[in-house]
């Protein structure tokens, strides 16, 4: 690749979003001496506030305008939540690597006073699947918008009693607490993640790939490589109930219809640990 003066970043516009487009601008720069320009954009997903996601197209309706930018040669790379990103690129784009990964848990949170929420606020079958024993008599509806609007519906207008977010991205967004609310974190083994969850996705052309390699965390990129490649050997997205995560040595999974599984993978090479998550629940 021929160095542009400029790397462009698309990016949606969201504040987390913008968060994480900085956060690679600013590896760019130390790394690869370049300078960098954001290109925020708004997503089918992020203007269709009224759709069920999980109806209408799931994780493609927040990716798509990106890497439409990057085929048309608008944008030099984009960057993305790798929760959000489905298993497959088009043709000729590719995830190139992905930047060290943050707490990689889910956060329960919850109104003070409140310790049997009647009304939760997630639209992930998976959040749903792993929730619905310890509240069996809960009422889920879907709640969109960005973190702060979702906190703020619950805190002070009232429009469900909980939510369940991403550490990641409360952590980076710098919301440790919030008014009227109470944050529980819940460790991998009670409620296993998304697959790459707490990673940032650095989506590049093909071409341009081995570029990007330079800013990333090789751990986190072997590790969410295997946790994708499960992914797509259950035949998961967004409308399906799956964890899977890669955490300190140890492969946790959840499938709704499989239950819990989780196993040292220290000294396991990644298509052992994708063949031994088909053997135990096959």
């Amino acid at each position: 690749m021929n160095f542009p003066r400029t790397f462009r970043i698309a990016t949606r516009k969201s504040p987390l979003a913008i968060w994480q487009a900085e956060k690679t601008a600013s590896l760019i720069r130390e790394v690869l001496a370049c300078n960098v320009e954001l290109l925020p954009m708004s997503t089918t997903g992020d203007r269709q506030t009224q759709w069920n996601l999980s109806e209408k197209g799931g994780k493609g309706l927040f990716t798509k305008e990106l890497e439409e930018s990057l085929l048309r040669g608008d944008a030099d790379l984009a960057v993305h939540s790798a929760k959000d990103m489905p298993t497959d690129s088009p043709d000729g784009l590719t995830l190139s690597t992905f930047l060290k990964r943050e707490d990689p848990r889910d956060v329960l949170v919850i109104k003070e006073g409140v310790t049997l929420p009647k009304v939760m606020a997630t639209g992930s079958p998976r959040r749903q699947a792993q929730l619905k024993d310890r509240f069996d008599d809960c009422r889920w509806i879907q709640l969109r918008g960005n973190v702060e609007t979702r906190l703020r519906k619950i805190a002070q207008e009232d429009q469900a009693d909980g939510t369940v977010l991403a550490a990641a991205g409360l952590n980076r967004l710098g919301f440790k607490n919030f008014p009227g609310l109470e944050f529980i974190h819940l460790e991998v083994e009670e409620m296993v993640p998304a697959p790459g969850q707490g990673a940032i996705a650095v989506q590049s052309r093909t071409d341009d790939c081995k570029e990007f390699l330079k800013i990333g965390d090789n751990k986190t990129q072997k590790d969410v490589e295997i946790e994708r490649k499960i992914l797509v050997q259950r035949g998961g997205g967004c409308q399906v109930a799956l964890g899977v995560c890669l955490h300190q040595e140890t492969l946790h999974f959840f499938e709704e219809s499989r239950g819990k599984h989780s196993f040292s993978c220290a000294g396991m090479s990644s298509d052992e640990i994708v063949q031994k998550v088909g053997d135990l629940v096959a």
